[in-house]
């Protein structure tokens, strides 16, 4: 473990933030001769990746989006010790700050200094964060993957399962705190309530086109060689 003062964290923030800004959508178009912005629904995650240069390097662009997350807030949780530990064996401050380096990740990936702000939607990333927050966030973020599969089985429209899995994300974390402790517990549990709520309300407001799509009966289905596509 490591004294983890402010400084420290402020320092981690600021390292899951560069993290998470890595467009590896963007780098490994280019090694490829694209401009992956220029292309399809010119988002940089992996489902426009994957529709125009493939579904192979689709899914390797979807891995590293998912590690951006994951790799900083495994490597803060173990430097800070809240790794393994139960919510009751966490700090309330502990949990805010590491649920933080979650976040950094997270706005790294959707606004990155270094395409002038503009990313991607974030599910992977998000997605990889709230899963190396073992246990506190990986059991109700399992159960959201598992709407998501579910929603996409059904509908075949990925935005439709992304916002989906979004919404039930803090229902998943109420449901979980609550067979943790026979109770809400809010007073200790909020920031993990507040977080996914918060991280849920963010998802939505990047998916809001692809929302107006789905209530017009206009957002294509998985396979659809249309450009307008909902993107990670």
């Amino acid at each position: 473990m490591v004294d983890m003062t402010l400084t420290v964290w402020a320092i981690c923030l600021l390292c899951a933030f560069i993290a998470g800004s890595i467009p590896f959508g963007v780098l490994i178009a280019r090694a490829q001769g694209i401009n992956i912005q220029e292309h399809g629904s010119k988002n940089i995650g992996a489902t426009n990746v994957g529709r125009i240069l493939g579904k192979k390097l689709g899914i390797i662009c979807f891995i590293l989006d998912v590690l951006k997350g994951s790799i900083p807030v495994l490597v803060v949780g173990s430097l800070a010790g809240t790794f393994g530990k139960q919510l009751d064996g966490i700090g309330t401050n502990d949990m805010l700050l590491w649920i933080a380096i979650v976040f950094a990740a997270l706005l790294g990936h959707m606004y990155p200094p270094w395409l002038n702000w503009k990313g991607g939607k974030g599910v992977a990333t998000t997605f990889g964060g709230m899963v190396a927050m073992w246990p506190l966030l990986t059991v109700p973020v399992m159960l959201a993957m598992l709407v998501w599969i579910v929603s996409l089985a059904l509908s075949k429209i990925v935005s439709l399962a992304s916002v989906a899995a979004s919404a039930s994300l803090p229902i998943m974390t109420i449901g979980w705190v609550y067979w943790q402790t026979e109770s809400l517990s809010i007073a200790h549990s909020w920031p993990m309530i507040g977080a996914t709520s918060l991280i849920a309300s963010l998802v939505l407001w990047k998916h809001r086109s692809n929302i107006q799509r789905i209530a017009l009966g206009q957002e294509p289905k998985l396979g659809s060689s249309t450009n307008s596509t909902e993107e990670q």
